[in-house]
């Protein structure tokens, strides 16, 4: 697939530090990448140098058929054909919604059709005479998205656009730019610190840490096989369960297991909640093959599933007993559910077993 944006080895020194250290990217034409990571990662210094608001000291940037940035050449951010929205959206209080649309245009364009293309593109067409105090946030961040995007540019940086914005309406927001960008076609970055916002937005998932790129792949694969034990636990719950492989297979605390990539000797794996399979102890004595011993250690009810905090009975060859999070979907504690969670109360004896054949696998 043809790039839409390149970023090759680009490095970055703010103030003697390195904020960022050969980084490597490449954007599809016409798809939206999530740039996921902590504060502090690099990610919006990463945006910032595509957009031209930050001048790299290595390494080449490469918008369409344009480089933009390499060593010697440094194109102005306005030649760029990039459009920015940035976390406050950034809009002029003295002008109308279609004045601060206007404003993202060339001179001779402003008084033509694009402004009110742009503000129905994005589903606020009847704003057009309106304030800026006037607007609500969500609003104010779709007149921010229809200024970028009204010149048609080649590409389109959103740093964490919905950060400031409360928890209901960020869903909305997402949701309806995530159907925005998918109609449009337009190659995009969007910054954000937020997995379920990254896996819903981007078709690619860039996550980093520490001033790097640390893997590039689809939401699912980061999801599913992460590439460190730092991201597996960065993206979602996670258990990371201490294993060893000898030539009779890979053993943990929930018994044998499959590994990818298989690793001989000592390793660790990344085990998620809904992996685990959990069930009332079947009676002394009669554990059937494939389930461990366990005992419920503590149990959390948060909405739509209940966590369990399960201590194995018995220690490992690996060393002290091992203690996993197990996630069940809550299906109602009536009398006639089945089965009913209320069984899993703190100090229960129960048995479980890994649900997948395969998890990641990392050496130690």
């Amino acid at each position: 697939m043809t790039p839409g944006i390149s970023v090759e080895n680009l490095s970055v020194k703010l103030g003697g530090a390195d904020v960022l250290t050969n980084c490597s990217l490449v954007v599809p034409s016409g798809t939206v990448t999530a740039l996921l990571g902590p504060s502090g990662c690099g990610k919006t210094t990463l945006l910032r140098a595509v957009a031209g608001l930050i001048h790299p000291s290595a390494g080449e940037i490469q918008i369409g058929t344009d480089v933009v940035s390499r060593p010697g050449t440094a194109v102005p951010p306005e030649k760029r054909r990039v459009g920015m929205v940035f976390q406050d959206g950034a809009l002029f209080d003295h002008m109308t919604v279609a004045g601060n649309v206007a404003f993202g245009l060339p001179r001779r364009e402003r008084s033509g059709p694009k402004v009110a293309e742009a503000l129905e593109l994005v589903g606020i067409g009847s704003l057009a005479d309106r304030m800026p105090a006037t607007l609500s946030g969500g609003q104010a961040q779709r007149v921010a998205l229809a200024r970028a995007v009204a010149p048609q540019p080649a590409a389109l940086l959103l740093d964490e656009p919905f950060s400031h914005l409360d928890a209901n309406l960020r869903r909305d927001i997402r949701d309806e730019i995530h159907q925005l960008l998918t109609t449009i076609g337009m190659t995009t970055i969007v910054v954000t610190h937020d997995r379920e916002e990254a896996f819903i937005l981007g078709r690619q998932v860039a996550v980093m840490a520490s001033g790097a790129v640390l893997q590039v792949d689809t939401p699912e694969m980061i999801y599913s096989r992460p590439a460190t034990a730092w991201i597996a636990r960065f993206v979602g719950d996670t258990n990371i369960v201490d294993a060893y492989r000898t030539d009779g297979g890979t053993t943990c605390a929930l018994g044998q297991i499959g590994t990818t990539p298989i690793i001989d000797g000592p390793q660790q794996v990344a085990m998620r909640p809904e992996q685990i399979e959990v069930r009332a102890a079947q009676g002394q004595g009669s554990t059937e093959p494939g389930w461990a011993p366990a005992v419920v250690a503590e149990r959390y009810f948060i909405g739509p599933v209940v966590r369990l905090g399960i201590e194995m009975r018995e220690p490992s060859q690996l060393g002290d007993k091992v203690r996993i999070v197990v996630a069940l979907p809550h299906i109602g504690l009536s009398s006639s559910s089945k089965p009913g969670l209320e069984c899993f109360a703190p100090g229960t004896a129960v048995e479980v077993r890994p649900r997948s054949t395969t998890f990641p696998a990392y050496p130690t």
